[in-house]
C-alpha cells in the first residue's frame, strides 16, 4: 500500500501509530485517506449490487414517472464522476508534464469516478423498477460523507498549520465532491412519488410501510401517525391502514397450498412407486433404514419452501446482532483498560464512548429489522394454516366429518395456528444460540483461561435435564391439547343445545363434564409450570409444543377428501341431464353400502319423484347425485348447474336478501320473482327490516317453515339447470306446500323447464311427474310415470290402490284453499305455515304397518292454526316459538338481531387487574413481589460485592480474603436463584389458581344465562372466549407478568448500581425518564386498543368457519366454495389488519425505547471518562456493563407493560361475560317444595302477564286459567298469541310480569328452578342429543338403574335398536346426534320423558318433524304411560288434540276460548273456524 501511495512531498506512509494513535490530535495518514478510506464505499456499492438488481427484477412494482428529484439526484451522481476524472486527468496531465504523481491519484479517481457513473445509472433502474426510497444507495451515500469527513478536517489543519494549500486542485476538487456527496444523501433522504399502477391508486387506506423512505422503514416512523391518533383517542376499524398484498391471505394461502400439493403429489408418486414394486431414490432408502415404506406429504417441508425465503432475511439481521453484541462487551473490555491508564489520551474514552452508543444503535437497528421480517412470517404462518384448514373442511369426506367435530377444527385454527406464529421468534435460536454460545466461550478464554471450562461443564450437564424437561412438557402438552379439544366440543355442544338443558334441568351435569376436563387441563399445565419454574429454559419447550400442533394439522390435512371426480359433469347422453350406471354408495368405506345397484336415467327438463318406504334410501340419493357419498362402483353422470334444497335447511347469519342471493349480483325482477313464488313476500311485511332482516345463527329467527322457503328461495334465484330437492315441503302445510309445488316445482312452476329431483312423501302430487323412481332397501325397485307404475300392479300400485281414498273424495278442503287462493277477494288466506320441522327417515327400517289414512287425516287437517278463523285480514308472521317473538323485539329498531360485539376503549380498568390479583390470590400476590425485592435486592448486593473484590488490593500478587470473598458471593449467587426458582414456582401455583376460578366463574355464568342471550350472542364469539380467551389467560399472561417483574428488577437494579458507580448520571435520568414515559404513553393507548380490536375480529373467523361446516354440502352443491373461501380470508385478512398493525406498534417502541438505553450506555461510558480520576476501574466496569443491558431490560419492561393490559383484555372480556345477567337460582334452600311434588299435577294461572324484557307489550295479559290433574288441555292459536310462552313460563324461561303460576297450589317463582324444571317433562320439537353414551343421554346423573333404563327404551320402541349395537347403552353418540336418524333422537327423547315420569308432560307439537310411525309410536307411549299425568299439547294441527279432555284457545296473549273440542266447535267460535278449515267439523 505504501507503494501506491509513493514518496516525496505527497507521499506518506499508509499508516502511522504516532499520527494516529499515540497523540493528543490524532489523524490519518494522506495515503490512508486517499486509498482505504476513500474505497470503503465503493467496495460496499459493488458488493451489494449484484444481490441488489437480482432484487430489483424479481419485485417489479411499476415504473415512477421521472421527477425534479430524479434529475437532481442523477445530475449529482454525474457531476461526482466529473469530479472525480477531473482528478484523474489532473494527475495525467502532470504526468504528461514531467512530474511523477503517486499511483494512488490514478487508481482512486478512476474507481470513484465508475463507483459514482454506476450510482446515477442505479438511480434511474430504481426509478424504472418503482423503488421509492433507495437503502443501498442512502448507505453508499451515507458511507461517503462519513468517509470524506475525516479529509475535510485534515486538510483544513494541514493548511493552518503549514499557512499554505500545498495542491490548491486537488484541495478544490474534493470540497467540490464533499459539498455533492453530501447534498447526494440528503436529496437520497427523500422519496420518489408512488410508481405507476400502484396500490395507493386503488386503496382508500394503503399502508404507509409500502412507500415508506429508508429512515422511517428503519426506524418505524411510519407508523407514529397511528401512535398519535391513539394516543388522542380510541382507535376505531376505519383508522386501520389495509394489509400490504404480500401479507394477504389470497396471496399467503396459495402459495402454502401450492407447496402442500406438491408435496401430495410427491408422497403420492411415491407411495405408487413403493406399490408398485419400483425402486425408491437412494436418498429415500437411507431415511427408510433400506425398506421402501409409503411416504406421508410433509406439511413442515411446505412451511419452509414457502416461508424460508422471510426467515433467511431475517437470519441475515440476527447475525449481525450477534456479532455487533460481542463488540460492546470488547469495547467496555478497552474503556477499562483507559480507566486504568491515567496517561492514556482522553480522546480515546471519548471515542470509546462514541462506538459503544453507534454500537449499541446499530444493535438496536438489526434486531427490530430482524424481528420485523420473522414476526411478519408468523403472522403469515398462521394465515397460510387457517386458509388450508377451512379449505380443507369444506372437502372432508363424511367418514372424516364423523371423527373430526366443529371444536376440534376450530381449535387447530385457533390454538395451533397460533403455537406457529408463537415459534416464529425462537427459530433463529436453534442456530443463534449455539453461536453465542461459542463467541462467548471464546472471549471468556481469552480472559480466564482454562477456568471458563467449569462453566461450559456446567451448561453440558444441563442439556440432559433439559432434554429430560423438554420431552416431559412436550407429552404435557399433547395430553393437554388433547383435553382443550373435548372442553372446546363439549361447549360447542352446550351452546347448540342449551335451550334442551335448560328445559331439563341437566345444567349442572354438563357443567361437571366440563369442570372435570379443565381440571385435568389445569392438572397439566400446573406440572408443565414447575418443571419450566425448575429449569427456567422456557423456549426449549416451545418447538415441542409447535410439534404438537404440527402433528395434529398435518394429520388433518392429509385426511380423506371427497372425490371430486365421482360425478362426471362434463359428458353426458344426449337429452339426459342424470344418469347413474349400477351405482354402489357408501356414507364412509367403514360401512356397509347405503345404495346399491342403482341405474336410472332423468331427461332434461323432467319432473322426477323419488319415493319409498322410511329408510330405503332417498335423502342418500339426492347426496350420490352431489358427490357426498363415496362411489364404491359404477358411474354418475350431471351435466349442467345444480341447487340444492336440503332437507334441514341451512340459512346463514347474514340478511335474508344475502341467503337468498348466496353471493350472486341482484337482479330486482329475478328475486322478485323468487319472494313470491316460494311465499315469501307475506314475511317481508312483519320482518322488521324487511328483506334487510338479519337472520340470527342456524335462522334462529326465523320458524322451520319460512326457513325452508328461504332455502328454497336461493336455488330459484341461482336459475340453475338441475334442482336437487330433498323433501323441501315436509316442512309446510299443505296449502303452502301445494302453492310451492303449483309455483315453483309443479309442470306450471318457474321451475317448469328445469330438470327436478324431487323427494317427497305427499301423495297428491304424484299424478303430475314425468316419472317416479321407487326405492326400497337401498335400490330402486320401480320406475316410471306414475299411470304405468299403477298398471304394472307392483308395491307402488298396491301402496296407492289400498290407501289412496277415491280421488273424486280426495282433499275436498283443498279445491276450497285453492279457490281461496285464486280468488282473494273472498278470503284471504295467509301462506304461513306451522312450525314444522324438516322430515327424516328412521334407520330401524322397520316395515310401514300403519293405516296410511291417519296419514292423510294428517295432511287434511295440516292447516296451520297460526290464522284466526274467520277474521283475517293481515298476512301474520309465522314465527315457531317464544324465543322467536324475543327476538322480533330484538331486530324491531333496525332488523339487527345479533348484537355488535362491545370493544371496550380507553385503559384497562384498575379493577381488572384487581379482578385477577384476587383470583391470583392476594397473599400469593404479595409473597411473589416480596420474592422479587429480595431476588432485586441479592442481585445488587452480588454485583457490588464482585466490583469491590475486584477493586481490592493486590499483596504479592495475591489478594487476602479470597475465601471470604468467594463465600459471600456464592452465598449470594445460590439465594438469587432460590429466589427465582421459588417466585416462577409461586406464580405458577397463582396463575394456575386464576386460570381455575376465572374459567369456573365464565361458565357457571354462562350456564345461568337466560336463553335471550344465546339467541342474540354468536356461538363463534362465547366459543372464542372459552379458547382463546381462556388460552391467553392460562398460558400467556403468568410467563408474561414473569417477564414483567424480572425486567423491572432489572431496570431498578441497573439504575442502582450505575448511580452508585456514577453519580454524575443522577443528571440525565430524569431527562430520559421523561421521554421514556413520553414514548410509553404514546405506545401503551395504540397498542391497547389493537389488541382489543384484534380480539373481538377473531371471533367472525370462527363463526363463519362453523356456519360454513354445517352447510359445507349446500356450499359445494351451488359450487360457491372459492365465495366462501374468499368471504373467510377476508375476515382473517380483517383480523391481521389489527395484529400486523399490534406487532408494529412493539418494533415502533422498541427502536425508541432501546435508544433510550443507548442513550443510558452512552452518558454511563461518557460520564465513567469524565470522572476517570475518581472512579476505580471495577466500578466503571460494574456501571457499563449493567448499562448494556439495561436496553433489554427496558424494551422488556415496557412491552411486558404493554403485553400485560393487551392480554390483561382477555381477563377484562371474560370477566365482562362473567357478569352478564343471569337466570333465578337453581335452587333455594329453605323453600324447596314438598317430596313428590306434584303430586296431583294441577296447574293454576292467576292473571299472568309477561314480557320478554322491560319497556317492550306483555305477550300474556292476565291469563287466568285452572287445569286440574290428570287433564289433557291442547293450546292452538295463531303465531304471536302466547302458545308457545305458557311453555316458556311453565319452566320459567321467561319470568313473570305480574300475577303467577301454581302447581299443586305452590308458586314456582318461590322454587328454584332446577327443583321446577326437574319435576316437569318436555317432548321438545326438536330432538338434541349430545355427544356421549346413550346412558349418558339419557340419564345424565346416574339416578335410575339398569332395568330402569332398558324398561324406557323398551317403551320408547329403541330396545331393537339399542340391543343390535355391540356396546348397547354404552353406544357413542356422536355430535349432536348426528349418527342417529331425526326419528331416532325424537324416541330418545321419548324415553327420556319416561324415566323422569313426572305429573306434568309438555309436548311442543313433538311430533312434527318425524314419519308417520314414530308419531304412531310416540302417540301411543304417551295415552298408555302418561293416562293419569296432566298433559299440555302445543298443537298446530287439530288432529293431534281432539281427543283432548279441553282444548285452551289463546288470541293476541288472552284466554279466547276454553271447554272441550265437542263444546268449542258447538259454539262456532274460533275454534270452530279452525276445525272448519282443517275438515274436522
Amino acid at each position: 500500500m505504501d507503494t501506491l501511495c509513493g514518496s516525496g512531498e505527497l507521499g506518506s506512509k499508509f499508516w502511522d501509530s504516532n499520527l494516529s494513535v499515540y497523540t493528543h490530535n490524532p489523524d490519518l495518514t494522506p495515503c490512508f485517506q486517499n486509498s482505504l478510506l476513500a474505497w470503503t464505499p465503493c467496495f460496499y456499492l459493488w458488493a451489494t449490487l449484484p444481490c441488489y438488481l437480482l432484487y430489483l427484477r424479481r419485485h417489479h412494482r411499476g415504473y415512477i414517472i421521472i421527477s425534479h428529484l430524479s434529475r437532481l439526484k442523477t445530475a449529482v451522481g454525474i457531476l461526482l464522476w466529473c469530479v472525480s476524472w477531473a482528478d484523474l486527468f489532473y494527475s495525467l496531465h502532470d504526468l504528461a508534464h514531467g512530474q511523477a504523481p503517486a499511483p494512488i491519484f490514478f487508481v482512486t479517481p478512476l474507481v470513484v469516478g465508475v463507483t459514482m457513473l454506476l450510482a446515477a445509472l442505479v438511480i434511474q433502474y430504481e426509478r424504472l423498477q418503482g423503488v421509492q426510497s433507495s437503502g443501498v444507495l442512502i448507505i453508499f451515500w451515507f458511507l461517503c460523507v462519513i468517509c470524506a469527513i475525516v479529509p475535510f478536517r485534515s486538510k483544513i489543519l494541514s493548511a493552518v498549520a503549514k499557512g499554505k494549500i500545498l495542491d490548491p486542485f486537488r484541495f478544490t476538487t474534493f470540497y467540490i465532491y464533499f459539498a455533492l456527496v453530501l447534498s447526494a444523501f440528503i436529496l437520497s433522504c427523500f422519496r420518489e412519488k408512488p410508481p405507476l399502477f400502484s396500490p395507493k391508486n386503488v386503496d382508500s387506506n394503503p399502508c404507509p410501510e409500502a412507500d415508506a423512505g429508508f429512515f422511517s422503514r428503519l426506524t418505524f416512523w411510519w407508523f407514529t401517525k397511528l401512535a398519535i391518533l391513539g394516543y388522542r383517542r380510541p382507535l376505531e376499524e376505519s383508522d386501520l391502514w389495509s394489509l400490504n398484498k404480500e401479507d394477504c391471505s389470497e396471496v399467503v394461502v396459495q402459495r402454502l397450498l401450492e407447496a402442500w400439493k406438491k408435496q401430495q403429489k410427491q408422497a403420492a408418486r411415491h407411495r405408487v412407486a413403493v406399490a408398485s414394486g419400483k425402486t425408491v431414490s437412494r436418498e429415500d432408502e437411507e431415511l427408510l433404514g433400506g425398506r421402501s415404506r409409503p411416504r406421508e406429504p410433509s406439511f413442515l417441508k411446505a412451511l419452509l419452501v414457502t416461508f424460508g425465503p422471510g426467515f433467511l432475511i431475517s437470519s441475515c439481521f440476527t447475525l449481525a446482532q450477534d456479532l455487533l453484541s460481542f463488540v460492546s462487551p470488547q469495547l467496555l473490555s478497552i474503556l477499562i483498560r483507559f480507566i486504568s491508564n491515567p496517561t492514556a489520551p482522553n480522546w480515546w474514552g471519548f471515542l470509546v464512548a462514541g462506538l459503544m452508543f453507534m454500537c449499541s444503535v446499530m444493535q438496536t437497528l438489526f434486531l427490530h429489522q430482524a424481528n420485523r421480517y420473522i414476526f411478519v412470517m408468523g403472522l403469515r404462518l398462521r394465515t397460510g394454516i387457517i386458509g388450508l384448514i377451512y379449505r380443507k373442511a369444506l372437502v372432508i369426506s363424511n367418514s372424516v366429518r364423523r371423527e373430526s367435530t366443529v371444536g376440534e377444527i376450530v381449535n387447530l385454527m385457533s390454538v395451533d395456528a397460533q403455537h406457529f406464529m408463537d415459534l416464529t421468534p425462537f427459530l433463529n435460536l436453534l442456530w443463534s444460540g449455539p453461536l453465542q454460545t461459542l463467541l462467548a466461550i471464546y472471549f471468556l478464554w481469552q480472559n480466564l483461561g482454562p477456568s471458563v471450562l467449569a462453566g461450559v461443564a456446567f451448561m453440558v450437564l444441563q442439556i440432559p435435564l433439559n432434554a429430560v424437561v423438554a420431552t416431559k412438557t412436550h407429552a404435557f402438552q399433547a395430553k393437554q391439547m388433547k383435553f382443550k379439544d373435548s372442553r372446546i366440543r363439549l361447549m360447542s355442544e352446550i351452546l347448540g343445545g342449551i335451550k334442551v338443558l335448560k328445559l331439563y334441568a341437566w345444567e349442572s351435569s354438563l357443567l361437571q363434564q366440563v369442570e372435570g376436563i379443565r381440571q385435568s387441563e389445569l392438572r397439566l399445565l400446573r406440572l408443565s409450570a414447575y418443571l419450566l419454574a425448575i429449569f427456567i429454559f422456557t423456549w426449549h419447550c416451545t418447538p415441542f409444543l409447535t410439534s404438537v400442533s404440527l402433528k395434529r394439522i398435518q394429520h388433518f390435512l392429509s385426511q380423506d377428501e371427497l372425490d371430486s371426480q365421482c360425478v362426471e359433469r362434463k359428458t353426458i347422453t344426449p337429452g339426459h341431464a342424470v344418469i347413474i350406471e349400477n351405482g354402489t354408495f357408501t356414507w364412509a368405506q367403514d360401512l356397509s353400502p347405503t345404495l346399491h345397484s342403482l341405474d336410472f336415467q332423468v331427461p332434461k327438463g323432467a319432473l322426477v319423484a323419488v319415493v319409498g318406504p322410511v329408510g330405503c334410501g332417498k335423502s342418500s340419493l339426492v347426496s350420490s347425485l352431489l358427490g357426498e357419498m363415496e362411489k364404491l362402483e359404477g358411474k354418475v353422470y350431471m351435466k349442467g348447474s345444480v341447487a340444492y334444497v336440503p332437507q334441514q335447511a341451512w340459512i346463514q347469519n347474514c340478511t335474508l336478501q344475502e341467503n337468498v342471493l348466496f353471493g350472486r349480483t341482484l337482479d330486482p325482477s329475478r328475486y322478485q320473482q323468487a319472494l313470491e313464488a316460494c311465499a315469501l313476500l307475506a314475511d317481508l311485511e312483519v320482518l322488521p327490516g324487511r328483506d334487510k332482516t338479519e337472520i340470527g345463527e342456524k335462522g334462529i329467527n326465523l320458524s322451520g317453515g319460512q326457513r325452508q322457503r328461504v332455502s328454497l328461495a336461493r336455488a330459484v334465484y341461482s336459475d340453475a339447470d338441475i334442482f336437487l330437492l330433498d323433501d323441501p315441503l315436509s316442512a309446510v302445510d299443505s296449502h303452502v306446500a301445494k302453492h310451492i309445488f303449483d309455483q315453483v316445482i309443479g309442470p306450471e312452476g318457474v321451475l317448469a323447464r328445469k330438470t327436478r329431483v324431487l323427494v317427497t312423501h305427499n301423495l297428491s302430487f304424484l299424478p303430475q311427474m314425468d316419472f317416479i323412481i321407487v326405492l326400497a332397501d337401498g335400490q330402486v325397485s320401480e320406475v316410471g310415470t306414475y299411470s304405468a307404475l299403477l298398471q304394472r300392479s307392483g308395491s307402488f300400485a298396491n301402496f296407492i290402490h289400498n290407501y289412496t281414498p277415491d280421488k273424486g273424495k280426495e282433499h275436498p278442503e283443498e279445491d276450497s284453499r285453492t279457490a281461496a287462493l285464486d280468488n282473494p277477494e273472498d278470503e284471504e288466506v295467509p301462506l304461513t305455515e306451522d312450525l314444522l320441522s324438516n322430515h327424516a327417515d328412521l334407520m330401524d327400517n322397520e316395515p310401514v304397518t300403519n293405516e296410511v289414512q291417519k296419514h292423510l287425516n294428517r295432511q287434511l287437517s295440516a292447516m296451520s292454526l297460526d290464522e284466526e278463523g274467520q277474521s283475517r285480514s293481515l298476512p301474520l308472521k309465522p314465527l315457531g316459538s317464544a324465543e322467536k317473538i324475543v327476538q322480533a323485539a330484538e331486530v324491531e329498531a333496525n332488523g339487527t338481531l345479533i348484537e355488535e360485539e362491545k370493544v371496550e376503549v380507553g385503559k384497562v380498568k384498575l379493577n381488572v387487574f384487581w379482578d385477577y390479583a384476587k383470583a391470583v390470590g392476594l397473599s400469593i400476590t404479595l409473597v411473589i413481589c416480596l420474592l422479587y425485592v429480595g431476588q432485586s435486592a441479592a442481585t445488587i448486593g452480588a454485583s457490588i460485592w464482585l466490583s469491590a473484590w475486584t477493586n481490592e488490593a493486590m499483596v504479592d500478587g495475591r489478594q487476602n480474603n479470597t475465601s471470604h470473598r468467594l463465600g459471600v458471593y456464592a452465598a449470594l449467587g445460590i439465594l438469587q436463584g432460590i429466589l427465582v426458582v421459588s417466585s416462577s414456582i409461586v406464580m405458577a401455583v397463582g396463575c394456575t389458581r386464576a386460570s381455575r376460578l376465572l374459567h369456573q366463574v365464565l361458565l357457571h355464568n354462562k350456564m345461568r344465562s337466560p336463553q335471550s342471550f344465546f339467541d342474540t350472542t354468536p356461538s363463534g364469539r362465547i366459543l372464542n372466549l372459552f379458547s382463546k380467551d381462556i388460552h391467553v389467560i392460562d398460558g400467556v399472561l403468568g410467563p408474561t407478568i414473569l417477564m414483567l417483574l424480572s425486567s423491572f428488577s432489572t431496570c431498578v437494579s441497573t439504575l442502582v448500581i450505575i448511580v452508585i458507580s456514577t453519580p454524575l448520571f443522577t443528571v440525565v435520568i430524569l431527562p430520559l425518564a421523561a421521554f421514556y414515559i413520553f414514548v410509553q404513553r404514546f405506545y401503551v393507548a395504540t397498542s391497547r386498543q389493537l389488541k382489543r380490536l384484534d380480539s373481538v375480529s377473531r371471533s367472525p373467523i370462527y363463526s363463519h368457519f362453523s356456519e360454513t361446516v354445517t352447510g359445507s354440502s349446500v356450499i359445494r352443491a351451488y359450487d360457491r366454495i372459492q365465495d366462501f373461501e374468499a368471504i373467510s380470508d377476508a375476515k382473517v385478512d380483517n383480523n391481521l389488519r389489527h395484529a400486523y398493525l399490534s406487532y408494529f406498534s412493539n418494533r415502533w417502541l422498541g427502536v425508541r425505547v432501546e435508544f433510550v438505553g443507548n442513550c443510558v450506555v452512552f452518558f454511563a461510558a461518557l460520564f465513567a471518562v469524565i470522572g476517570r480520576s475518581s472512579l476505580s476501574p471495577g466500578m466503571v466496569g460494574l456501571s457499563v456493563s449493567y448499562a448494556l443491558q439495561v436496553t433489554f431490560s427496558l424494551n422488556l419492561l415496557i412491552r411486558m407493560l404493554s403485553e400485560l393490559e393487551s392480554n390483561i383484555v382477555a381477563v377484562e372480556r371474560v370477566k365482562e361475560y362473567s357478569k352478564t345477567k343471569t337466570e333465578a337460582p337453581w335452587v333455594i334452600e329453605g323453600s324447596r317444595p314438598p317430596a313428590g311434588w306434584p303430586t296431583q299435577g294441577e296447574v293454576e294461572f292467576r292473571n299472568y302477564s309477561v314480557r320478554y324484557r322491560p319497556g317492550l307489550d306483555l305477550v300474556l295479559k292476565n291469563l287466568s286459567l285452572h287445569v286440574c290433574g290428570g287433564e289433557k288441555v291442547g293450546i292452538v292459536g295463531r303465531t304471536g298469541a302466547g302458545k308457545s310462552s305458557m311453555t316458556l313460563c311453565l319452566f320459567r324461561i321467561l319470568e313473570a310480569s305480574e300475577g303467577e303460576i301454581l302447581i299443586d297450589g305452590l308458586n314456582i317463582a318461590d322454587i328454584g328452578l332446577h327443583d321446577l324444571r326437574s319435576q316437569l317433562t318436555i317432548i321438545p320439537q326438536e330432538p338434541i342429543l349430545f355427544s356421549g353414551t346413550l346412558r349418558k343421554n339419557l340419564d345424565p346423573f346416574g339416578n335410575y338403574s339398569e332395568e330402569d333404563l332398558w324398561h324406557a327404551l323398551k317403551l320408547s320402541h329403541l330396545h331393537t335398536f339399542v340391543s343390535s349395537q355391540p356396546a348397547g347403552l354404552d353406544f357413542e353418540c356422536s355430535e349432536g346426534g348426528e349418527n342417529l336418524s331425526v326419528g331416532q333422537r325424537q324416541l330418545v327423547c321419548l324415553a327420556r320423558a319416561l324415566l323422569r315420569k313426572s305429573r306434568i308432560l309438555i309436548l311442543d307439537e313433538a311430533t312434527a318433524a318425524v314419519d308417520l310411525e314414530t308419531d304412531d309410536l310416540i302417540q301411543a307411549a304417551i295415552r298408555t304411560q302418561f293416562e293419569n299425568c296432566t298433559v299440555l299439547t302445543i298443537a298446530h294441527r287439530l288432529n293431534t288434540v281432539m281427543d283432548h279432555t279441553r282444548v285452551l284457545v289463546l288470541d293476541k296473549g288472552t284466554v279466547a276460548e276454553f271447554d272441550s273440542p265437542a263444546s268449542l266447535i258447538a259454539a262456532r267460535g274460533i275454534f270452530y273456524g279452525m276445525a272448519r278449515d282443517a275438515g274436522l267439523a
